[in-house]
């Protein structure tokens, strides 16, 4: 093993560096990893254009990411050097209330990896090891880096507590609005709509197991009220992160309805909510973003069992010299759901 590795630094919004660094020891319950592959998440582009964690940079973002065991710290068992493995990327104090109960996001002391302190675009990165996951040595890489992704999405219909036959409106036909769409239908919710503005990206939402997609917001409210009876969707996952699309979601879920919010918005941002018909109509709105402690085991079971359709996410590919580029160029390749960096 060299002293020295490589890491693709955020220096400001826009512009990255690759620099050489040395690579970290694990100290005293920590892991180090040798990063194979990171996925480019909506979230990195916040913060490549300077929309989130400015206050983070410089920094190494990227937290969707796989790799193998290289070292362990004192106290470290369970582990396997050499094994393949995924990784939480939310790290909480492991003791307070909100540890406990797995809502490591308003833990006090949380860090996020990629977010709030360096992350996984670089060869190595130190982990705690009771957030490292080992994974079957059969899975690509690239499966493997979609596993903190469907977390998000598992976390997600598990907080709507989304079951059978269920309707479903997906607002949203990107990354996680496919994976919203396959796992709902792994679930058995039925029908599922998805929308978006990109009608080629319904088309793949559709094919990956929507059963409406609509891509004229005119057509949307009569798509969705002639597929429920003029209720409204059990459930409607709002993905992209707009207030509009947000208030539209409230318009369209029935009454005694859940508005799985998901799709991040500006600070200022809000959610206009009747009071009376919220009480009276026993409506629903949860937040939820990212996945952790079991949302991760249960994503990677799910990728395992080949239980998504990954072809789309994992056909883009730059490697870690080339970051700059696989930034710039995302908008320019709205057919690739996923580009992932390939480090090792």
């Amino acid at each position: 093993m060299t002293d020295m590795m490589r890491a693709a630094v955020l220096t400001e919004p826009g512009r990255f560096e690759i620099r050489s660094r040395p690579i970290p020891t694990p100290g005293p319950g920590e892991v180090l990893i040798r990063i194979t592959r990171v996925g480019i998440c909506g979230t990195d582009l916040h913060i490549f254009h300077g929309n989130y964690a400015a206050d983070s940079l410089p920094m190494v973002p990227g937290h969707e990411f796989t790799g193998t065991i290289r070292a362990l710290g004192a106290g470290v068992g369970g582990l396997t050097p050499g094994a393949k493995a995924v990784v939480d990327m939310n790290i909480g104090c492991g003791a307070c209330y909100w540890c406990r109960r797995n809502e490591i996001l308003n833990c006090p002391h949380m860090r996020q990896m990629g977010i709030t302190m360096d992350g996984a675009f670089a060869d190595y990165m130190v982990v705690p090891a009771r957030l490292v996951i080992p994974a079957p040595d059969a899975v690509p890489d690239a499966v493997l880096a979609l596993t903190e992704p469907l977390s998000c999405v598992v976390r997600a219909a598990r907080k709507a507590q989304v079951t059978f036959g269920q309707s479903a409106l997906v607002i949203g036909a990107g990354p996680i609005g496919n994976l919203h769409v396959q796992l709902l239908r792994t679930i058995g919710a039925a029908p599922i709509i998805v929308t978006d503005r990109s009608a080629d990206r319904v088309a793949m939402a559709v094919a990956a197991g929507a059963d409406i997609g609509v891509s004229d917001p005119a057509q949307l409210r009569h798509a969705v009220m002639a597929a429920t009876e003029g209720r409204g969707t059990d459930v409607v996952v709002e993905s992209v992160g707009q207030p509009a699309l947000y208030a539209e979601a409230m318009r369209l879920m029935r009454r005694g309805g859940h508005l799985a919010a998901f799709g991040l918005t500006g600070p200022e941002a809000e959610l206009p909510l009747n009071i009376l018909d919220t009480i009276l109509h026993e409506n629903s709105v949860k937040g939820s973003v990212a996945g952790m402690g079991q949302d991760m085991h249960d994503a990677l079971t799910l990728l395992v069992h080949g239980r998504i359709d990954t072809a789309a996410f994992t056909r883009a590919s730059f490697p870690l010299e080339q970051i700059q580029q696989a930034f710039d160029s995302i908008p320019d390749r709205p057919d690739d759901l996923k580009t992932q960096i390939v480090v090792a």
